[in-house]
């Protein structure tokens, strides 16, 4: 499936007030405290060229862009991503401003062989203080995943969570709410299950392994392993891990 992201990342709160003025922006809540602006290639400021030359390193970001985030930077570190793959190729590029300035980047790559700390959303995303979580298997921490950039496909995906958030005043009103919703979706999936079938994973344990957000397709993978174990046998934790990693690969083709 394409993946394609252009977008301002930072605290949600910052990113919210910093576009309080701005007509089409919309913030998307992610988690650890930000937040997600989608950029158009027609730019996030009213009448701005977005377009850089051709030798810069981001296809969507001018000059006065640049100057709006360093802006921006003021009152917190932002970053500045962006992402391309289809058919498995593609290509990362990030950066980040910080007190008034760039801090790091731009940083570029094509070759995802290397370590994943290394590549360039990953990166720019610690800088962010982004963290791994508790529940991430060793050898797959990935902060990408941690931030909940893989929820949305494309920048429609994002701008329409982003609509959907306007209602929040801050992060910890819509945190509250999204924890609440995702309790009951919970309690809706554990009593959609086929009963007395245990399974090594639990929805929440689910969703950090395969970056999902509180929904059905969390209680299709429950079903799924506990279709396996009726007709396999009990599965270990790392059998259930690999099995939920294929299946998830194959739901998106």
């Amino acid at each position: 499936m394409p993946y394609e992201l252009t977008a301002v990342m930072g605290r949600f709160d910052l990113l919210r007030s910093r576009t309080a003025g701005l007509r089409d922006a919309v913030v998307a809540p992610l988690r650890q405290r930000l937040g997600l602006v989608p950029v158009t290639p027609a730019g996030l400021l009213p009448g701005q060229d977005a377009a850089g030359p051709a030798d810069r390193p981001f296809a969507v970001l001018s000059p006065a862009f640049e100057r709006t985030l360093s802006d921006w930077s003021r009152s917190g570190p932002i970053a500045y991503v962006e992402a391309d793959f289809h058919g498995g190729d593609g290509h990362q590029t990030a950066a980040v401003w910080r007190d008034g300035a760039k801090a790091w980047g731009p940083a570029h790559t094509r070759d995802f062989t290397g370590p994943r700390e290394d590549w360039p959303i990953n990166a720019a995303l610690a800088l962010l203080g982004v963290v791994p979580s508790g529940s991430a298997e060793p050898g797959h921490r990935d902060l990408f995943v941690e931030a909940g950039l893989g929820r949305e496909q494309d920048l429609d995906g994002w701008r329409s969570a982003g609509r959907a958030a306007r209602w929040a005043a801050t992060y910890d009103e819509w945190h509250a709410e999204h924890e609440r919703a995702a309790r009951a979706a919970a309690e809706s999936e554990k009593a959609r299950r086929l009963p007395d079938v245990p399974v090594p994973l639990d929805g929440r344990a689910i969703m950090a392994l395969l970056g999902l957000p509180p929904g059905p397709l969390v209680g299709a993978a429950t079903r799924h392993l506990q279709d396996l174990r009726l007709a396999h046998g009990p599965l270990s934790r790392e059998e259930a891990v690999a099995r939920l990693r294929t299946w998830a690969a194959q739901q998106v083709r």
